[in-house]
């Protein structure tokens, strides 16, 4: 008894169930509002592209020429800073070190080459003047011994061997001022061109030296190559710096006034842009925030589409020809890095093209 009248009930509740299906799939849906009012083209015939903000320099990624401890960071996020200043400075110890050392070296090397210049010293020349004088005496003596024993008429007066003797005395005599004189000379003279040579040349190596040393201590200093801004700052004191390319920038700073603005347009769409164009660029999320934008440049090579939209209707396997557009930095309220949509006034389409 009880299943007949269970088995009607849960028919009439499918009916029920099934009716009530019916109408809420007949009800119009109401689409949820937007989060923000979508921007509009200010243009009668134009070409829309997504954009990002970058420096005017392109946004640099410092990195380092050394590898080493980072001793330390010089400036902050957002500081201003010149082409030249520093931007962080890595261990200089061993550098310091050696540089003393070819310091040093210099030293040694212009105290020899004074040494040399100033030959002769003054104290040298007395002496050896002295030894001339002393060996000149001896000469005139001998020559006086051997004239007294020629003047001797008879030549058996004196023997033969002390003749000889005599001859000899007046030939070392002779050698001895001559090798006297040419002490003299060769003092007096200074220092001797080849040696000067020698001294200059290992005077010029010393400070070469020193300056590629200076040169290596001043590159564990990591300068900014433009005027610009920081933008980024990825690199703390006591942290371990790797030359070369890093996946994350030690660093990244640009000029940031103006801002250039890259937009990637559909190569489909390319033929429609003209140099010059105007264009207009509004931040997304807030349609009342725009900017006119200055035209700058095209980039002449086309590149692989990187910049998604998130539109279900995008194309990834397209290519883009991307333009540089230009604004001062208080016309928009936005930051480098920023995506914003641009629309750049174009050509029309002509007939059988898409609007």
């Amino acid at each position: 008894m009880l299943l007949r009248l269970l088995l009607p009930f849960l028919a009439l509740v499918g009916i029920a169930m099934a009716i009530g299906a019916v109408r809420a799939a007949k009800e119009e849906t109401i689409p949820a509002p937007a989060v923000a009012t979508p921007a509009g083209p200010p243009f009668d015939a134009y070409v829309a592209g997504s954009g990002i903000i970058e420096a005017s320099s392109r946004n640099i990624a410092v990195g380092s020429p050394l590898a080493g401890i980072v001793e330390v960071v010089l400036v902050e996020v957002g500081a201003a800073v010149a082409a030249g200043d520093g931007l962080f400075r890595l261990d200089t110890r061993q550098a310091t070190a050696q540089l003393e050392v070819a310091k040093a070296a210099v030293r040694s090397a212009e105290a020899n080459m004074q040494k040399l210049q100033s030959l002769p010293r003054i104290e040298d020349v007395p002496p050896l003047e002295a030894r001339v004088a002393e060996a000149t005496a001896e000469l005139e003596d001998a020559q006086s011994r051997l004239a007294m024993w020629e003047s001797i008429v008879d030549p058996r007066a004196i023997a033969r061997d002390e003749m000889d003797r005599r001859r000899f005395a007046v030939r070392i005599a002779e050698t001895r001022l001559a090798d006297a004189q040419a002490m003299l000379a060769s003092t007096a003279a200074g220092a001797w061109a080849p040696d000067l040579a020698i001294a200059q040349a290992a005077l010029e190596s010393a400070r070469a030296e020193e300056s590629r040393l200076a040169t290596e201590l001043d590159r564990h200093t990591v300068r900014s190559p433009v005027e610009g801004q920081v933008l980024q700052l990825n690199v703390r004191a006591g942290e371990f710096a790797v030359a070369g390319l890093n996946t994350t920038p030690l660093l990244l700073v640009g000029t940031v006034d103006p801002l250039h603005v890259r937009v990637d347009v559909d190569e489909n769409d390319a033929w429609r842009l003209t140099a010059g164009a105007r264009a207009v660029a509004n931040v997304r999320g807030n349609s009342a925030l725009r900017t006119e934008l200055r035209f700058v440049r095209f980039e002449p090579f086309v590149v692989p589409k990187r910049s998604l939209t998130g539109d279900s209707t995008e194309r990834v396997d397209t290519r883009v020809l991307q333009i540089i557009f230009a604004y001062d930095r208080a016309g928009l309220n936005a930051f480098v890095g920023q995506q914003v949509d641009v629309f750049i006034e174009a050509l029309p389409l002509t007939v059988g093209g898409g609007s």
